[in-house]
C-alpha cells in the first residue's frame, strides 16, 4: 500500500503511529456521529436559548458538544486499543478488516442481535430526545452515554467491513442517522 494510509502497513506500533491510530478513530468517530447528533445539538440550543437568553447560547452549544464528543473519543481510545490487539493477534487485515469469516460473522450476529434488545431501544429513546441536566457538559455526556448505548455494537462492524472502506462507514453513518432521525 502506498499514500496516505501506508502508516498503517505497520508489523510493530511504536508510540507515533498508535498516537495516529487513535487520532483516525476518534476522527472518524466525530465525523460518522456529528450527523446524528445534530437534532440533538440543535434541540439543546433552544433550551439553552429559553433558559439563559442569546448571549450564552454559543457557549452553552460547544459545552453540550463537548461533552457528547467526550465520550466518542473515550471510545476512540477503547477502539485502538481493540485494534491493535486484534492485529497483534494476526486477526485483522492492514485494511483493518478482519481476515476470519467466522470472527467478522460473529461481530455481524452481536450487532444484529444487539438491535433487538429493550436495552438498545431505551438507549435509542433517551439518545433521540436529550434530557435538561445541570449544565451543557454534563447534558452533552449523557446524550453521548446514551448514543454509545445505542451505537457500540454498530461501530464494532467497523472491523467487519474495515476501518478505511468509506463506502463501509458510509453506510453505518447513514444508518446510525437514519435509527437516530426516525420515529420507529
Amino acid at each position: 500500500m502506498t499514500g496516505w494510509s501506508a502508516w498503517m502497513m505497520r508489523r510493530t506500533w511504536d508510540f507515533p503511529h498508535q498516537a495516529l491510530l487513535f487520532a483516525m478513530w476518534a476522527v472518524m468517530m466525530v465525523g460518522m456521529m456529528l450527523p446524528s447528533a445534530t437534532p440533538a445539538v440543535y434541540l439543546f440550543a433552544s433550551t439553552a436559548r429559553r433558559n439563559t437568553g442569546n448571549h450564552a447560547v454559543l457557549t452553552c452549544v460547544f459545552t453540550f458538544a463537548a461533552g457528547y464528543f467526550a465520550v466518542w473519543t473515550a471510545f476512540s481510545l477503547v477502539a485502538t486499543v481493540l485494534q491493535l490487539a486484534l492485529t497483534e493477534a494476526s486477526i485483522l487485515s492492514p485494511m483493518m478488516e478482519f481476515r476470519s469469516r467466522c470472527v467478522g460473522g460473529a461481530f455481524v450476529f452481536l450487532a444484529g442481535t444487539y438491535q433487538l434488545t429493550p436495552w438498545k431501544r431505551k438507549c435509542l429513546a433517551c439518545c433521540q430526545c436529550p434530557v435538561d441536566r445541570t449544565g451543557g457538559f454534563q447534558n452533552g455526556l449523557w446524550n453521548g452515554l446514551s448514543c454509545l448505548g445505542c451505537c457500540w455494537a454498530l461501530m464494532l462492524l467497523l472491523f467487519v467491513g474495515g476501518a478505511m472502506n468509506l463506502w463501509w462507514i458510509s453506510a453505518l453513518t447513514i444508518f446510525v442517522a437514519l435509527e437516530k432521525l426516525t420515529d420507529h
